[in-house]
């Protein structure tokens, strides 16, 4: 089973020619409404990939919230954990542009509130994958993974947006997750090299039981451990908004090593999910199933890069 403990938003998405400069009104092209947040997308993605999910987080009492969960209970995640608390839902604010790249500003709302205790003992022992991010307050992910390590329960940590990380929490986790420009800055924090391999071969050699996955965008991602590291080069799709690209990804490696994937293999089915949902507008909206990222295996490929 693979427990979720993260955000729930609901997304304005706007489409432009190109992102305005300070001060500038641009016109858009589109407007939409969606469901998002970094929980909720991986959760369901990780769903539609295969995997037994529950999700906890926190959603206002207000109009947004119906929305901003109905895409989840379509797709069988469990939402029994999931507070109501006064305030708003969480919203994203994301402007995507004609090449399907995006900028997004977030306004936490009752993410700010999500509560680590509102998750049991009982859903974090040894069979259990916690999945956490950082669009909720560090102490409560903090929190959460030292009670889960206590139990048993494995830990992965997409260490998005960068932020603020102890670097006392790496020990407590079995799989780091960043992309190229997160692993810049957590390295300026950390002292470690910039560039992905480097970021991945320093965490391994103080960390010997973490996995590092390390996405880089249209060039697909890499994932070391202490065998080695590996490369998976991204499908070639035509880019509609890479909005919901990182978490299908992660939810999708999510699903395949909670079902017992080794780490090529897991990464290889993260970067087919991540390059689907390239194709679709939104980010649940464009979130694949687990057959239309078996189909797309073929088009990826994937490396032993190195053996330490």
């Amino acid at each position: 089973m693979i427990v979720v403990f993260g955000s729930i938003n609901l997304d304005l998405v706007t489409r432009v020619g190109r992102f305005p400069r300070a001060g500038e009104t641009i016109e858009g092209s589109s407007f939409g409404i969606y469901a998002g947040g970094k929980g909720a997308n991986q959760a369901l993605a990780a769903a539609r990939a295969g995997a037994t999910v529950r999700l906890f987080g926190a959603v206002g009492r207000d109009g947004f919230a119906e929305p901003a969960l109905a895409w989840l209970a379509a797709g069988g995640v469990d939402l029994a954990g999931v507070l109501r608390v006064d305030g708003a839902t969480g919203c994203a604010t994301i402007l995507v542009d004609d090449a399907g790249e995006n900028c997004i500003a977030v306004v936490a709302g009752a993410n700010a509130l999500a509560d680590p205790g509102a998750v049991p003992d009982s859903a974090l022992g040894p069979s259990t994958l916690l999945v956490l991010q950082q669009e909720v307050p560090p102490q409560a992910n903090a929190a959460l993974l030292a009670r889960a390590r206590s139990l048993g329960a494995r830990a992965m940590l997409n260490a998005a947006p960068a932020g603020e990380l102890d670097p006392r929490l790496l020990g407590l986790l079995d799989v780091l997750i960043v992309n190229e420009g997160e692993a810049s800055i957590l390295s300026r924090v950390l002292g470690w090299p910039t560039e992905p391999e480097g970021f991945a071969s320093a965490a391994i050699e103080l960390h010997a039981a973490l996995s590092v996955v390390v996405t880089l965008g249209a060039q697909g991602a890499l994932a070391a451990d202490h065998r080695g590291l590996w490369r998976a080069a991204a499908a070639a799709v035509e880019v509609v908004d890479t909005t919901g690209a990182g978490d299908a990804f992660v939810g999708a490696l999510a699903a395949a090593i909670e079902r017992g994937d080794e780490i090529g293999a897991a990464l290889r089915f993260g970067v087919a999910a991540g390059s689907l949902a390239c194709t679709k507008a939104g980010a649940q909206t464009a979130l694949p199933s687990r057959e239309a990222v078996e189909a797309a295996l073929p088009s990826v490929t994937v490396a032993r890069a190195v053996a330490w």
